[in-house]
Protein backbone atom coordinates (compact mmCIF):
# COMPACT_ATOMS: atom_id res chain seq x y z
CA UNK A 1 0.00 0.00 0.00
CA UNK A 2 1.62 3.17 -1.14
CA UNK A 3 1.07 6.78 0.22
CA UNK A 4 -1.13 9.46 -1.79
CA UNK A 5 0.81 11.26 -4.18
CA UNK A 6 0.15 14.35 -1.57
CA UNK A 7 1.17 12.54 1.29
CA UNK A 8 4.57 11.63 0.12
CA UNK A 9 5.14 15.16 -1.05
CA UNK A 10 5.08 15.88 2.24
CA UNK A 11 6.98 13.44 3.32
CA UNK A 12 9.94 13.81 0.80
CA UNK A 13 9.26 17.83 1.64
CA UNK A 14 9.75 17.66 5.33
CA UNK A 15 12.81 15.03 5.08
CA UNK A 16 14.32 17.48 2.45
CA UNK A 17 14.09 20.29 4.54
CA UNK A 18 15.30 18.01 8.02
CA UNK A 19 18.56 17.43 6.10
CA UNK A 20 18.86 21.06 4.34
CA UNK A 21 18.54 22.94 7.77
CA UNK A 22 19.70 19.94 10.13
CA UNK A 23 22.94 19.53 8.01
CA UNK A 24 22.93 16.14 7.80
CA UNK A 25 25.42 14.26 5.22
CA UNK A 26 22.57 11.98 4.42
CA UNK A 27 19.42 11.43 5.52
CA UNK A 28 16.34 8.82 5.37
CA UNK A 29 13.12 7.76 6.25
CA UNK A 30 10.71 5.08 5.33
CA UNK A 31 6.91 4.66 6.09
CA UNK A 32 5.45 1.15 6.56
CA UNK A 33 2.23 0.14 6.55
CA UNK A 34 0.58 -3.52 6.48
CA UNK A 35 3.63 -4.88 7.00
CA UNK A 36 5.82 -3.62 4.08
CA UNK A 37 7.78 -0.71 3.44
CA UNK A 38 4.77 2.06 1.47
CA UNK A 39 6.89 5.03 0.79
CA UNK A 40 11.07 5.84 1.07
CA UNK A 41 11.98 9.70 1.60
CA UNK A 42 16.07 10.49 1.42
CA UNK A 43 17.91 13.58 1.10
CA UNK A 44 21.28 14.03 0.86
CA UNK A 45 24.50 12.59 -1.11
CA UNK A 46 27.38 11.41 1.80
CA UNK A 47 26.57 8.60 0.57
CA UNK A 48 23.08 8.50 -1.27
CA UNK A 49 20.27 6.46 0.95
CA UNK A 50 19.26 3.90 -0.39
CA UNK A 51 16.82 0.88 1.42
CA UNK A 52 19.77 -1.67 1.77
CA UNK A 53 22.46 0.95 3.23
CA UNK A 54 23.60 0.23 6.72
CA UNK A 55 23.43 2.64 9.39
CA UNK A 56 23.83 2.17 13.21
CA UNK A 57 21.04 1.63 15.50
CA UNK A 58 22.04 2.52 18.45
CA UNK A 59 19.67 1.95 21.41
CA UNK A 60 16.90 0.58 19.20
CA UNK A 61 19.29 -2.40 19.91
CA UNK A 62 17.81 -2.06 23.09
CA UNK A 63 13.98 -3.63 21.68
CA UNK A 64 15.45 -6.56 20.69
CA UNK A 65 17.30 -7.48 23.83
CA UNK A 66 14.12 -7.01 25.65
CA UNK A 67 12.00 -9.24 23.15
CA UNK A 68 14.66 -11.63 23.98
CA UNK A 69 13.99 -11.12 28.11
CA UNK A 70 10.41 -11.89 27.00
CA UNK A 71 11.21 -14.99 25.16
CA UNK A 72 12.87 -16.45 27.80
CA UNK A 73 10.10 -15.26 30.51
CA UNK A 74 7.20 -17.02 28.03
CA UNK A 75 9.66 -19.76 28.09
CA UNK A 76 9.71 -20.17 31.59
CA UNK A 77 13.10 -19.44 32.45
CA UNK A 78 12.79 -16.58 34.07
CA UNK A 79 10.44 -14.24 35.78
CA UNK A 80 10.42 -9.99 35.39
CA UNK A 81 10.08 -9.70 38.98
CA UNK A 82 13.49 -11.71 39.43
CA UNK A 83 16.47 -9.89 41.25
CA UNK A 84 19.26 -9.68 39.26
CA UNK A 85 21.22 -11.44 41.71
CA UNK A 86 19.24 -14.48 41.12
CA UNK A 87 21.06 -14.45 37.80
CA UNK A 88 24.22 -12.40 38.10
CA UNK A 89 25.39 -12.79 41.76
CA UNK A 90 27.63 -10.79 43.42
CA UNK A 91 27.09 -7.27 41.25
CA UNK A 92 26.52 -5.28 44.28
CA UNK A 93 23.18 -3.93 42.14
CA UNK A 94 21.45 -7.38 42.90
CA UNK A 95 18.38 -6.42 44.27
CA UNK A 96 17.44 -4.62 41.13
CA UNK A 97 14.29 -6.29 39.38
CA UNK A 98 14.80 -7.41 35.59
CA UNK A 99 11.57 -5.38 35.13
CA UNK A 100 13.29 -2.61 36.73
CA UNK A 101 16.17 -2.44 34.45
CA UNK A 102 13.76 -3.15 31.34
CA UNK A 103 11.64 -0.21 31.91
CA UNK A 104 14.67 2.06 33.24
CA UNK A 105 13.04 2.28 36.34
CA UNK A 106 15.90 1.12 38.33
CA UNK A 107 17.96 3.86 39.56
CA UNK A 108 21.13 2.72 38.26
CA UNK A 109 23.51 5.22 36.38
CA UNK A 110 23.47 5.84 33.28
CA UNK A 111 27.13 4.27 31.78
CA UNK A 112 29.31 1.90 33.07
CA UNK A 113 32.60 3.23 34.74
CA UNK A 114 35.91 4.26 33.47
CA UNK A 115 36.29 5.46 29.44
CA UNK A 116 33.13 6.97 27.25
CA UNK A 117 31.86 3.32 26.35
CA UNK A 118 30.32 4.52 23.20
CA UNK A 119 33.54 5.75 21.60
CA UNK A 120 36.17 3.12 22.68
CA UNK A 121 36.35 -0.61 22.91
CA UNK A 122 33.95 -2.18 24.66
CA UNK A 123 34.97 -4.74 28.00
CA UNK A 124 33.71 -8.01 28.70
CA UNK A 125 30.78 -9.01 31.03
CA UNK A 126 33.45 -9.98 33.87
CA UNK A 127 35.06 -6.60 33.54
CA UNK A 128 31.50 -5.13 33.87
CA UNK A 129 30.55 -6.81 36.29
CA UNK A 130 33.52 -5.95 38.39
CA UNK A 131 33.26 -2.05 38.17
CA UNK A 132 29.88 -2.67 39.79
CA UNK A 133 28.95 -1.65 43.62
CA UNK A 134 25.79 -0.41 45.94
CA UNK A 135 26.60 3.11 44.73
CA UNK A 136 25.77 2.73 41.33
CA UNK A 137 22.33 3.17 42.14
CA UNK A 138 22.16 6.72 41.70
CA UNK A 139 18.16 6.91 42.69
CA UNK A 140 15.86 4.48 44.78
CA UNK A 141 14.11 1.97 42.34
CA UNK A 142 11.00 2.95 41.22
CA UNK A 143 11.58 6.58 42.69
CA UNK A 144 11.79 8.11 38.97
CA UNK A 145 12.46 7.52 35.57
CA UNK A 146 15.88 7.09 34.79
CA UNK A 147 17.47 6.01 31.69
CA UNK A 148 20.42 3.25 31.54
CA UNK A 149 22.26 1.69 29.01
CA UNK A 150 24.20 0.04 31.78
CA UNK A 151 20.54 -1.66 32.53
CA UNK A 152 21.17 -3.23 29.44
CA UNK A 153 24.15 -4.57 29.21
CA UNK A 154 23.47 -6.49 32.33
CA UNK A 155 20.13 -7.91 30.46
CA UNK A 156 22.72 -8.78 28.03
CA UNK A 157 24.54 -10.62 30.75
CA UNK A 158 21.64 -12.50 32.02
CA UNK A 159 20.87 -13.56 28.34
CA UNK A 160 23.87 -15.15 27.98
CA UNK A 161 24.19 -16.90 31.18
CA UNK A 162 20.86 -18.44 31.21
CA UNK A 163 21.45 -19.64 27.56
CA UNK A 164 25.09 -20.15 27.29
CA UNK A 165 24.92 -18.62 24.11
CA UNK A 166 26.78 -15.02 23.21
CA UNK A 167 24.09 -12.03 23.14
CA UNK A 168 24.61 -11.34 19.28
CA UNK A 169 24.51 -15.52 18.22
CA UNK A 170 21.38 -15.93 20.49
CA UNK A 171 20.02 -12.64 18.85
CA UNK A 172 20.26 -14.00 15.47
CA UNK A 173 18.74 -17.23 16.19
CA UNK A 174 15.64 -15.94 17.39
CA UNK A 175 15.07 -12.59 16.21
CA UNK A 176 17.04 -11.79 12.66
CA UNK A 177 16.93 -14.77 10.91
CA UNK A 178 13.40 -16.11 11.49
CA UNK A 179 12.27 -12.32 10.84
CA UNK A 180 14.09 -12.24 7.35
CA UNK A 181 16.54 -9.21 8.72
CA UNK A 182 19.46 -10.27 6.52
CA UNK A 183 21.16 -6.82 6.85
CA UNK A 184 21.07 -6.47 10.46
CA UNK A 185 24.27 -7.03 11.76
CA UNK A 186 26.29 -6.81 14.97
CA UNK A 187 29.63 -4.88 12.65
CA UNK A 188 29.47 -2.90 10.04
CA UNK A 189 28.83 -4.86 6.60
CA UNK A 190 29.12 -3.24 3.38
CA UNK A 191 27.35 -1.33 2.22
CA UNK A 192 27.30 0.98 4.86
CA UNK A 193 27.08 4.92 5.57
CA UNK A 194 30.24 6.36 7.60
CA UNK A 195 28.92 8.71 10.70
CA UNK A 196 30.25 11.94 11.11
CA UNK A 197 30.44 14.83 13.06
CA UNK A 198 29.34 18.21 11.32
CA UNK A 199 31.60 21.12 12.64
CA UNK A 200 29.60 24.23 13.78
CA UNK A 201 31.75 26.48 11.97
CA UNK A 202 32.68 25.47 8.62
CA UNK A 203 30.44 22.48 7.79
CA UNK A 204 33.49 19.85 7.18
CA UNK A 205 33.22 16.43 8.26
CA UNK A 206 34.66 14.49 11.04
CA UNK A 207 34.12 10.74 10.32
CA UNK A 208 33.48 8.64 14.24
CA UNK A 209 35.12 5.52 15.26
CA UNK A 210 33.24 2.23 14.50
CA UNK A 211 33.55 0.46 18.15
CA UNK A 212 32.92 -2.55 18.88
CA UNK A 213 30.89 -2.11 22.58
CA UNK A 214 31.81 -5.66 24.19
CA UNK A 215 29.44 -6.49 27.04
CA UNK A 216 27.83 -3.14 26.17
CA UNK A 217 26.62 -4.19 22.93
CA UNK A 218 22.98 -4.89 24.03
CA UNK A 219 22.06 -1.39 24.64
CA UNK A 220 23.30 -0.28 21.41
CA UNK A 221 25.72 -2.37 18.97
CA UNK A 222 23.48 -3.13 15.90
CA UNK A 223 23.70 -2.16 12.65
CA UNK A 224 20.63 -2.07 9.71
CA UNK A 225 18.68 -0.62 6.96
CA UNK A 226 15.55 1.07 6.43
CA UNK A 227 14.21 -2.20 4.74
CA UNK A 228 15.04 -4.42 7.88
CA UNK A 229 14.19 -1.72 10.20
CA UNK A 230 10.93 -1.64 8.54
CA UNK A 231 10.62 -5.34 9.17
CA UNK A 232 10.94 -4.93 12.99
CA UNK A 233 8.58 -2.07 12.65
CA UNK A 234 5.97 -4.02 11.05
CA UNK A 235 6.59 -7.31 13.46
CA UNK A 236 6.42 -4.30 16.71
CA UNK A 237 2.93 -3.50 15.19
CA UNK A 238 1.57 -7.33 14.21
CA UNK A 239 4.37 -9.85 15.93
CA UNK A 240 5.14 -13.23 14.72
CA UNK A 241 3.90 -15.60 17.15
CA UNK A 242 6.44 -17.79 16.22
CA UNK A 243 8.85 -15.18 17.72
CA UNK A 244 6.73 -13.41 20.47
CA UNK A 245 3.14 -14.10 21.54
CA UNK A 246 0.92 -11.01 21.17
CA UNK A 247 -0.16 -10.62 24.24
CA UNK A 248 3.48 -10.49 25.39
CA UNK A 249 3.98 -7.66 22.94
CA UNK A 250 1.26 -5.69 23.97
CA UNK A 251 2.65 -6.18 28.05
CA UNK A 252 5.62 -4.58 26.54
CA UNK A 253 3.87 -1.63 25.58
CA UNK A 254 2.04 -1.06 28.60
CA UNK A 255 3.64 1.39 30.96
CA UNK A 256 6.25 0.64 33.29
CA UNK A 257 7.44 4.11 34.82
CA UNK A 258 6.14 7.73 32.69
CA UNK A 259 9.05 9.93 31.78
CA UNK A 260 7.04 13.33 31.37
CA UNK A 261 5.33 13.87 34.84
CA UNK A 262 4.31 17.23 34.10
CA UNK A 263 2.00 16.42 30.49
CA UNK A 264 2.30 12.36 30.76
CA UNK A 265 3.62 11.98 26.77
CA UNK A 266 6.46 9.73 27.36
CA UNK A 267 6.80 6.73 29.17
CA UNK A 268 8.55 3.70 28.98
CA UNK A 269 7.55 0.04 28.38
CA UNK A 270 9.36 -3.07 28.94
CA UNK A 271 12.20 -1.79 26.26
CA UNK A 272 9.62 0.32 24.30
CA UNK A 273 9.60 3.86 24.41
CA UNK A 274 5.65 5.46 24.86
CA UNK A 275 4.97 8.61 22.93
CA UNK A 276 1.59 10.10 22.97
CA UNK A 277 0.99 12.28 20.48
CA UNK A 278 -2.74 13.91 20.67
CA UNK A 279 -4.99 10.90 21.24
CA UNK A 280 -2.49 8.78 19.65
CA UNK A 281 0.09 6.81 21.63
CA UNK A 282 3.04 5.50 19.35
CA UNK A 283 5.71 2.74 20.34
CA UNK A 284 9.15 2.51 19.52
CA UNK A 285 12.66 4.03 20.17
CA UNK A 286 15.37 6.32 19.56
CA UNK A 287 19.00 5.99 18.61
CA UNK A 288 22.21 7.43 18.61
CA UNK A 289 25.83 5.76 18.67
CA UNK A 290 28.79 8.30 17.21
CA UNK A 291 28.55 9.81 14.10
CA UNK A 292 24.56 8.24 13.87
CA UNK A 293 20.93 8.69 15.27
CA UNK A 294 17.97 6.75 14.06
CA UNK A 295 14.09 6.83 14.80
CA UNK A 296 11.77 4.17 14.95
CA UNK A 297 7.86 5.08 16.26
CA UNK A 298 4.90 2.51 15.28
CA UNK A 299 1.17 3.04 15.76
CA UNK A 300 -0.54 -0.11 16.39
CA UNK A 301 -3.75 0.21 15.79
CA UNK A 302 -2.96 1.14 12.31
CA UNK A 303 -0.16 -0.85 11.76
CA UNK A 304 1.63 2.19 10.53
CA UNK A 305 5.23 3.15 11.38
CA UNK A 306 8.08 5.20 10.78
CA UNK A 307 11.92 4.65 10.76
CA UNK A 308 14.70 6.52 10.07
CA UNK A 309 18.91 7.38 10.11
CA UNK A 310 21.26 9.60 9.51
CA UNK A 311 25.12 9.76 9.98
CA UNK A 312 25.59 12.41 11.60
CA UNK A 313 25.54 13.28 15.70
CA UNK A 314 22.40 15.26 15.77
CA UNK A 315 20.57 17.85 13.85
CA UNK A 316 20.36 21.26 13.90
CA UNK A 317 16.59 21.17 13.37
CA UNK A 318 16.05 18.62 16.44
CA UNK A 319 15.75 15.37 17.08
CA UNK A 320 15.43 12.57 14.45
CA UNK A 321 12.77 10.72 16.54
CA UNK A 322 10.87 13.96 16.64
CA UNK A 323 10.94 14.12 12.91
CA UNK A 324 9.48 10.83 12.61
CA UNK A 325 6.92 10.85 15.05
CA UNK A 326 6.26 14.26 13.38
CA UNK A 327 5.84 12.43 9.72
CA UNK A 328 3.77 9.12 11.32
CA UNK A 329 1.43 11.41 12.62
CA UNK A 330 0.83 13.88 9.20
CA UNK A 331 0.54 10.21 7.53
CA UNK A 332 -2.12 9.11 10.12
CA UNK A 333 -4.14 12.35 9.56
CA UNK A 334 -4.10 12.61 5.90
CA UNK A 335 -4.45 8.62 5.25
CA UNK A 336 -6.27 7.49 8.06
CA UNK A 337 -7.22 3.48 7.92
CA UNK A 338 -9.86 2.55 6.03
CA UNK A 339 -13.26 1.75 7.77
CA UNK A 340 -14.06 -1.92 7.46
CA UNK A 341 -17.63 -2.30 6.13
CA UNK A 342 -20.82 -3.58 7.87
CA UNK A 343 -21.74 -7.17 6.42
CA UNK A 344 -25.05 -9.23 7.77
CA UNK A 345 -24.69 -12.29 9.64
CA UNK A 346 -24.99 -14.98 8.05
CA UNK A 347 -27.46 -16.81 10.19
CA UNK A 348 -29.20 -16.08 13.42
CA UNK A 349 -27.50 -17.17 16.48
CA UNK A 350 -28.51 -20.06 18.12
CA UNK A 351 -31.54 -19.66 21.16
CA UNK A 352 -29.19 -19.92 24.08
CA UNK A 353 -27.40 -16.72 22.74
CA UNK A 354 -30.05 -14.86 21.31
CA UNK A 355 -31.47 -14.87 24.74
CA UNK A 356 -28.80 -12.97 26.04
CA UNK A 357 -28.58 -10.09 23.76
CA UNK A 358 -30.68 -6.51 24.25
CA UNK A 359 -30.66 -4.78 26.86
CA UNK A 360 -29.71 -4.57 30.37
CA UNK A 361 -29.80 -2.78 33.20
CA UNK A 362 -28.04 -1.83 36.92
CA UNK A 363 -28.65 0.66 39.29
CA UNK A 364 -30.89 2.50 36.92
CA UNK A 365 -27.76 1.95 33.93
CA UNK A 366 -28.52 0.65 30.80
CA UNK A 367 -26.25 -1.44 28.71
CA UNK A 368 -26.55 -3.51 25.63
CA UNK A 369 -25.23 -6.81 24.39
CA UNK A 370 -24.77 -8.21 21.53
CA UNK A 371 -23.18 -11.65 19.33
CA UNK A 372 -20.70 -10.95 17.00
CA UNK A 373 -20.06 -13.69 13.58
CA UNK A 374 -17.64 -15.93 16.04
CA UNK A 375 -20.33 -16.57 18.62
CA UNK A 376 -18.82 -13.84 21.04
CA UNK A 377 -20.24 -11.62 23.25
CA UNK A 378 -20.20 -7.80 22.96
CA UNK A 379 -21.05 -5.60 25.57
CA UNK A 380 -21.62 -1.56 27.03
CA UNK A 381 -22.74 1.23 26.27
CA UNK A 382 -25.96 1.53 24.16
CA UNK A 383 -24.46 1.89 20.60
CA UNK A 384 -21.05 1.67 21.63
CA UNK A 385 -20.35 -1.75 22.90
CA UNK A 386 -16.81 -1.80 24.69
CA UNK A 387 -16.76 -4.88 26.28
CA UNK A 388 -15.95 -8.47 25.10
CA UNK A 389 -16.36 -11.38 26.33
CA UNK A 390 -15.50 -15.31 24.99
CA UNK A 391 -16.99 -18.50 26.08
CA UNK A 392 -15.37 -20.07 28.49
CA UNK A 393 -18.00 -22.49 30.04
CA UNK A 394 -21.78 -23.10 30.69
CA UNK A 395 -23.03 -19.60 31.13
CA UNK A 396 -19.58 -18.40 31.57
CA UNK A 397 -17.47 -15.79 29.73
CA UNK A 398 -14.07 -14.19 30.22
CA UNK A 399 -13.74 -10.42 29.42
CA UNK A 400 -11.12 -10.08 26.55
CA UNK A 401 -11.22 -6.49 26.13
CA UNK A 402 -12.60 -3.34 27.63
CA UNK A 403 -12.90 -2.32 31.21
CA UNK A 404 -13.68 -5.44 32.25
CA UNK A 405 -11.01 -7.70 30.70
CA UNK A 406 -10.26 -10.86 32.64
CA UNK A 407 -13.62 -10.37 34.85
CA UNK A 408 -16.16 -13.11 34.44
CA UNK A 409 -19.83 -12.77 33.73
CA UNK A 410 -22.30 -15.28 34.60
CA UNK A 411 -25.49 -15.71 33.16
CA UNK A 412 -28.30 -16.20 36.01
CA UNK A 413 -30.93 -18.68 34.99
CA UNK A 414 -34.87 -19.12 37.03
CA UNK A 415 -36.29 -22.49 37.82
CA UNK A 416 -37.52 -22.55 34.21
CA UNK A 417 -33.98 -22.25 33.07
CA UNK A 418 -34.25 -18.19 31.29
CA UNK A 419 -31.75 -16.10 31.73
CA UNK A 420 -33.05 -13.68 33.87
CA UNK A 421 -29.62 -12.19 34.98
CA UNK A 422 -25.91 -11.05 34.02
CA UNK A 423 -23.55 -11.35 37.06
CA UNK A 424 -20.61 -8.98 35.45
CA UNK A 425 -17.73 -9.13 38.00
CA UNK A 426 -20.61 -9.14 40.84
CA UNK A 427 -22.44 -6.12 39.34
CA UNK A 428 -26.03 -7.96 38.62
CA UNK A 429 -27.86 -6.90 35.48
CA UNK A 430 -31.21 -7.42 35.17
CA UNK A 431 -33.75 -7.13 32.19
CA UNK A 432 -36.16 -3.88 33.44
CA UNK A 433 -34.48 -0.99 35.59
CA UNK A 434 -37.35 -2.07 38.46
CA UNK A 435 -36.19 -5.76 39.01
CA UNK A 436 -34.42 -6.95 41.60
CA UNK A 437 -31.44 -8.78 41.45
Amino acid sequence: MTLLPETARQVDARVAQAQAVGRAPSLVLGVVRDGRLAHLAAAGEHPRPDVDLQYRLGSISKTMTATLVMQLRDAGRLALDDPLERHLPGTGVGVLTLRQLLGHASGIQREPEGEWWERTAGVDLATLLAGLTADKIAYPPYATYHYSNLAYGLLGGVLERLTGTPWADLLDERILTPLGMRRTTYAATEPFARGYVVHPWHDTLREEPRTDTGAMAPAGQLWSTIEDLGRWAAFLADPDPSVLAAETLTEMCSPVVISDLEAWKGGHGLGLELFREGDRVYVGHGGSMPGYVASLAVHRPSRTAVVGFANSYGLRVGHIGGLGRQLLTLVLDAEPAPVTPWRPAAAAPPPELAELTGRWWWMGSEIEVSVDAAGELRAGPVGAPDLHFVAEGPDRWRGRAGGENGEILTVLRDDHGRAVALDIATFVHTRTPDQEP
